[in-house]
């Protein structure tokens, strides 16, 4: 969850939507998003919406401790039912992101997704996820999560080498998510993900192919692969301004893409975001795959972005004014947006075109149809698919697709 939330009009004290955000829900997949926002230490590169003991001492008190965090949560998903109605559609897909969910006990996460069982049900073969960090878990934790309904975990691995971590702030050693792997795979997890990060200041090109080796080496069913971004306000971004580390440099993200996306495919994955591979159409994440076609999902917890019929709002940062919210029986909403049809269609184009099936044509306007026209034609787009009335990036594109997307929305 970002760090900075964006303004938007109140949101009311009820979390009442506008009556048109439910109007053909029945043909959109609804999920739910729990953010877990406690780490045991924070990352020199992170920007998301976390907190460590420390910085929570003396900050909302109980209301902001972990150990009634759990409660808090199902409060909200209590709400979600309340706002949504008699809406009938079970939840398809749900992801418990943070922070480090695993510091919460497994239980407390299962009481988390008994909560969305209960007020809502689970559509047959639903996706259960949870982030996790490898230090974090054991066997045990492992087998408590399965039994209590979870079936798919993503693990954060992000490099294999030790001095690529230490840049990062990682606690984890390497080699642990590789075992984490085996040991989920024994609790009976269908679907396993390793989320690796490329372009660290002193990771070499070397450091990059091992640390794609060693993934595919514990045999996960999908890969992340993510640029490392300098975000402002960080203590990487104060290191590299110090002259500590050197400073990303984008050519070098374009070298460490294309050597993903070779080792990955030669490997049995395909990519179906620009920064997903899978090994089946199984393996992908159908959470992910939720936002990235605009369907409804609600956001529980601190920070938290929720999106139902082009209604889109975010939940205040801290965990004591979230926990206080819902202890008064207000929404823990701070602010939301009603999209407009415009809104909604440049969503489409910036969201879909990141996937392997691409964005329809009829989507562009006349301005962006043009530049789907030269993007065809310089070899960012595949000519096949767009015959057929898709704009797919090609290898090519999906190096440049920021650009090619802000060029395709006018």
């Amino acid at each position: 969850m970002p760090s900075v939330l964006p303004d938007g009009e109140p949101v009311p004290d009820d979390g009442a939507l506008p009556h048109h955000a439910l109007d053909g829900a029945a043909g959109r997949p609804l999920g739910f998003y729990l953010h877990v926002p406690y780490c045991a230490t924070r990352c020199g590169y992170c920007d998301f919406n976390t907190y460590t003991a420390s910085e929570l001492r003396g900050s909302g008190g109980a209301l902001a401790s972990r150990d009634n965090y759990a409660d808090t949560l199902v409060e909200e998903v209590r709400l979600a039912r309340k706002v949504l109605g008699d809406d009938p559609r079970p939840v398809e897909t749900v992801f418990v992101g943070g922070g480090t969910p695993t510091l919460l006990p497994a239980a407390d996460l299962g009481r988390m997704l008994a909560a969305i069982r209960d007020e809502f049900g689970l559509a047959d073969g639903a996706e259960i996820t949870t982030e996790a960090n490898p230090e974090s878990v054991d066997p045990r934790y492992l087998a408590e999560l399965r039994e209590g309904g979870f079936n798919r975990v993503s693990f954060g691995m992000q490099s294999a080498r030790q001095h690529v971590l230490r840049v990062l702030d990682r606690t984890h050693t390497p080699g642990r998510p590789e075992a984490c792997v085996a040991e989920a795979r024994a609790a009976g997890f269908d679907h396993v993900n390793l989320d690796l990060i490329y372009g660290t200041p002193g990771e070499s090109d070397d450091d990059w192919r091992a640390s794609l080796d060693a993934a595919l080496g514990a045999g996960p069913d999908h890969v992340s692969a993510y640029a490392l971004i300098v975000e402002e306000g960080t203590q990487l971004a104060r290191r590299i301004r110090r002259g500590e580390v050197p400073m990303t440099d984008d050519d070098v993200h374009a070298d460490r893409y294309l050597i993903a996306d070779e080792t990955l495919s030669a490997a049995g994955f395909h990519w179906y975001e620009v920064s997903n591979w899978a090994t089946s159409e199984a393996g992908r994440c159908r959470h992910n795959e939720l936002y990235w076609r605009g369907a409804d999902w609600w956001g529980a917890g601190p920070g938290a972005h929720s999106h139902v019929g082009g209604v889109r709002w975010w939940n205040v940062k801290h965990p004591g004014a979230y926990a206080q919210a819902l202890s008064e029986g207000r929404s823990p909403g701070a602010g939301r947006e009603v999209l407009g049809q415009e809104d909604r269609r440049v969503e489409r184009i910036l969201l879909e075109l990141r996937l392997v099936d691409g964005c329809p044509l009829d989507l562009l306007a006349p301005a962006g149809l043009a530049a789907s026209r030269r993007a065809l034609s310089e070899g960012l787009l595949e000519r096949g698919p767009y015959e057929a009335g898709r704009a797919v990036l090609t290898l090519r594109g999906r190096l440049l697709a920021d650009a090619v997307v802000r060029d395709l929305v006018d």
